[in-house]
């Protein structure tokens, strides 16, 4: 993997991720978006992330941001408060470079310092890539939900992985 910085999301950071965010509504397999978002429809997602409950890590190379990872509220209600979604995005220059690995690894290893006990991930169906990572670090598959979203007419499959910490 080429070497990268990862830290603590700030505030100049959003319009980076943002970018890479948009980047991939086009592939039609990583986000149920059909189109590009504003930044400033992401600052309220932005603002409930917090280094010391829900973080939203970032990777640095050469002073660019290259990807991001969150962990964020599960449903929202007080009962599911150990529990929280992993979301993992990388600039298209990153993909396939071990980046979204060290990044899961690194919320593995931190969730038990954020009172984290389960992560999910929610990944279409057809994202094989993405299933094949949350994979390879212990995730199984915990539902299946046939044909929940529309993608340019194709209906795709929502599966739901989960791991205990």
């Amino acid at each position: 993997m080429m070497e990268h910085h990862f830290r603590d999301a700030r505030q100049e950071d959003l319009p980076a991720i943002v970018a890479i965010y948009n980047s991939t509504v086009a592939s039609r397999a990583v986000t149920a978006d059909l189109d590009p978002v504003p930044v400033e429809s992401r600052q309220g997602w932005f603002d409930a992330h917090t280094p010391q409950r829900r973080p939203l890590w970032v990777a640095e190379r050469a002073g660019a941001v290259t990807g991001w990872l969150s962990l964020s509220d599960f449903y929202g209600r007080p009962a599911y408060a150990a529990s929280v979604e992993v979301s993992i995005y990388l600039a298209a220059d990153a993909r396939g470079r071990g980046l979204g690995r060290a990044f899961l690894e690194r919320a593995i290893a931190q969730a038990p310092a954020l009172g984290v006990r389960t992560l999910l991930g929610f990944i279409f169906g057809h994202n094989e890539a993405s299933r094949a990572l949350f994979r390879r670090h212990g995730f199984d598959d915990w539902g299946f939900l046939p044909r929940v979203a529309a993608l340019d007419g194709v209906e795709r499959d929502l599966v739901i992985v989960g791991r205990r910490i």
